[in-house]
């Protein structure tokens, strides 16, 4: 099963705090993923960005509405208990717990209509159908920009120079931390023209070792016999190391060929080669930046 809607552990929520005693919010997490069957797989699931559960973060923008409404309330950091309106609202046990219901309490109005104005996502993010948590939607929002941003970059790449593409690949390992200076990386890429080697780049800033690069804005699938081809490239010049990268994809035989052998290969593919752009301001400009803010507990602590 999948973790439900953050919408939905608003019944449960109330359901554990009806004792009307004060509850520690981190020791509810297991229960109620206990009370909706969440599978060890649903538990572990993490945000977009890595560092919250994604169950733990739906209960925490529960507990939010909820307090919101006026149906609980926290006494103290990392503490809840529910309140007279929140026991009210499970004596009379409505069909449906969810955010229209909410909105019949004018402090929750408030805190909705407050939401909403702050901007577009966040209106989206507090909509009476979504399932998302506001970080779940700013997340979505990313990462369908990034996807856009990256078709758009493939679409240059593409239609640009080959000239271009031998200087933006450079770009991208200077970027990364390879090649020492651009004139030392930017003398050898495109230069040697044999043995199917496009370039060689230094992989630290005192040459200690090299790397061999091949770029090529293929339009169709890169299979075994041209990442086979570029690894016996390695072995006529008795290196260790190369990169290839393509502006469209790798088959999975091929994949699976560079870990078998000896020799270490790396495969970009376009949408790697784009994320890596993007990652590292290669080619792209910020726009504007959103900063997303949470309460200092320690600021509290002697409150």
């Amino acid at each position: 099963m999948a973790v439900p809607p953050f919408q939905a552990w608003f019944r449960p929520l109330l359901r554990q705090l009806a004792d009307g005693q004060v509850h520690r919010a981190s020791d509810l997490y297991s229960v109620l993923a206990d009370e909706l069957e969440l599978t060890d797989e649903d538990r572990a699931h993490l945000l977009a960005s890595g560092r919250q559960r994604v169950y733990e973060n739906r209960i925490h923008w529960a507990r939010a509405y909820l307090r919101a409404a006026g149906l609980i309330v926290s006494p103290a950091r990392g503490l809840i208990k529910i309140t007279d309106r929140g026991r009210a609202v499970l004596e009379e046990n409505p069909p449906e717990l969810n955010v229209r219901y909410l909105r019949r309490f004018p402090e929750f109005v408030a805190f909705h209509t407050r939401t909403a104005n702050e901007g577009s996502s966040g209106q989206e993010a507090v909509s009476e159908s979504s399932s998302e948590t506001p970080e779940e939607a700013l997340a979505r929002l990313d990462r369908d920009l990034k996807q856009s941003l990256a078709a758009d970059l493939l679409e240059r790449i593409k239609a640009a120079s080959p000239q271009f593409f031998e200087s933006l690949v450079v770009d991208l390992m200077l970027a990364l931390g390879y090649g020492g200076s651009r004139e030392d990386a930017g003398s050898v890429v495109g230069k040697s023209g044999d043995g199917g080697i496009d370039g060689i780049i230094k992989e630290d800033r005192l040459g200690l070792d090299v790397i061999y690069l091949q770029a090529k804005r293929w339009e169709g699938s890169v299979g075994r016999p041209i990442v086979q081809a570029f690894a016996g490239s390695l072995e006529g010049h008795r290196a260790r190391k190369g990169v290839l990268i393509t502006t469209s994809v790798f088959t999975t035989d091929a994949r699976d060929y560079v870990n078998r052998i000896e020799k270490r290969i790396v495969l970009i593919d376009g949408q790697e080669l784009a994320t890596l752009m993007i990652q590292h301001d290669l080619g792209v400009t910020t726009r504007a930046e959103y900063k997303v803010r949470a309460v200092d507990s320690d600021y509290f602590e002697l409150a």
